[in-house]
């Protein structure tokens, strides 16, 4: 058409031709051909290697993975990126937040992973999430200080229950003394003071709890109140009569505690909740939830993306199609409903169709962010691929794996081709 010969054509287009050549068509014809030759290639091994796709168990377990993957993370990551995009429309500090969240799409999949490996960190200490879920949990729920303490030698106390109880009963004008080890000084509550050994009081029963404990080799007398000893500061105790709690106190700062007549001839108990584990959050990498947690990882890096794309489309819908509409008497959410999100379907499709291959071949985040014990159950193809081939010397498997992934790549790859050339006629 415009008179240049076919061979400067031709020899413009070769350098291109050529790198396509090297760096995808090569690669791919090789990958299928090493896909029907055994490990060390040198043999025809027919489809077995395919065969291996679906018998194979952590192959299988990266299949349904893979499906998780390609059915929650557009669509969550979409449906964000959506709201987020109408939101912020017609907010005057709307542009400052889309550049927030657009800001994770900067950083590398592998700078992601390790923010999020640290954020799911199972210590409250180190990881964000638990930090936050304890705050939360320990505000409704508070946990024990006392999670090791239990009795010593010669103790007057017996386990019962998950917690312990006196082996004897109690008297009115009786001074108890519970005293417990196991809990280390630096581990006791900050408002913990020194203990101090009850006295007896007509009509009602004392009594001290604290950390019989006392540094350095012979110091301090077991069974007795020593000056540098703590009391356990919130200690709960009952009185149980008959199997039934008669009276109930908690233990001032300095371990004492006071009970009234009621609980003369009852067996003095320090219940189970005094040393219940403290809460440490969620395993949010452990077997059963590292699948999603990893999606949420990828969620908060491409739901600017989706943003982006779905605020420069609706940029574009017709305002006076809006107007009509609120004039018509549609709320806000049926605006949205019925004809934002009609208007935006061509580009909601897009960008869903986008997330899709690009999760269909996701790898960085799983390999970094899932710790060796639930790598397994965390596995996708694209990771199976890396073991197959690196790890456990099964190129011709591996090769199985690629080709498998870019006939799942190509028909989504195809139907976005369409779309968009069926949008380029309009």
């Amino acid at each position: 058409m415009t008179g240049t010969r076919r061979i400067v054509a031709a020899l413009f287009l070769l350098p291109a031709l050529v790198l396509l050549g090297a760096l995808v068509v090569y690669p791919i014809g090789y990958s299928v051909v090493r896909s029907f030759s055994n490990a060390s290639g040198d043999q025809f091994a027919g489809f077995d290697n395919y065969r291996a796709l679906f018998t194979d168990s952590g192959i299988r377990t990266a299949l349904k993975n893979n499906v998780i993957w390609v059915v929650f993370a557009p669509t969550v990551a979409t449906a964000l990126g959506l709201v987020f995009a109408v939101l912020t429309e017609r907010v005057r500090w709307g542009t400052a937040f889309k550049l927030v969240v657009f800001m994770p799409m900067a950083i590398s999949m592998l700078a992601a992973g390790i923010i999020f490996r640290l954020v799911y960190d199972q210590d409250p200490d180190k990881g964000v999430a638990n930090a936050v879920w304890v705050g939360v949990h320990d505000t409704f729920a508070p946990s024990s200080a006392f999670p090791k303490a239990h009795p010593g030698r010669n103790s007057p106390l017996e386990p019962d229950r998950g917690g312990f109880i006196t082996t004897a009963t109690v008297r009115v004008g009786q001074s108890v003394s519970l005293p417990l080890v196991g809990v280390a000084p630096d581990r006791m509550p900050k408002d913990a003071r020194k203990a101090v050994r009850a006295e007896p009081e007509p009509g009602r029963i004392t009594g001290t709890t604290w950390q019989d404990f006392t540094r350095g080799k012979g110091v301090g007398r077991p069974g007795e109140v020593d000056p540098t000893e703590l009391g356990y500061a919130g200690m709960r105790i009952e009185a149980v009569k008959d199997g039934r709690v008669v009276a109930s106190t908690t233990a001032a700062d300095d371990g004492t505690f006071t009970l009234p007549a009621q609980a003369d001839g009852a067996r003095l108990r320090l219940p189970a909740d005094n040393f219940r584990e403290p809460y440490n959050g969620v395993d949010w990498l452990g077997p059963s939830l590292v699948t999603p947690a990893i999606i949420g990882s990828y969620v908060w890096m491409w739901a600017g993306f989706a943003m982006v794309l779905i605020a420069a489309g609706l940029a574009g819908v017709p305002r006076e199609l809006l107007e009509a509409a609120r004039v018509d008497g549609a709320t806000e959410w049926q605006v949205f409903r019925r004809v934002t999100v009609p208007l935006l379907a061509p580009v909601l499709a897009v960008v869903v169709v986008t997330l899709m291959i690009n999760v269909l071949k996701i790898f960085d985040l799983v390999y970094i962010i899932a710790p060796g014990s639930s790598q397994d159950d965390a596995n996708v193809l694209a990771l199976e691929l890396y073991r197959k081939g690196f790890s456990e010397g099964q190129p011709g498997i591996a090769s199985a794996i690629a080709v498998f992934l870019l006939l799942l790549v190509v028909p989504v790859m195809l139907f976005n081709m369409r779309r968009l050339r069926r949008e380029v006629r309009r």
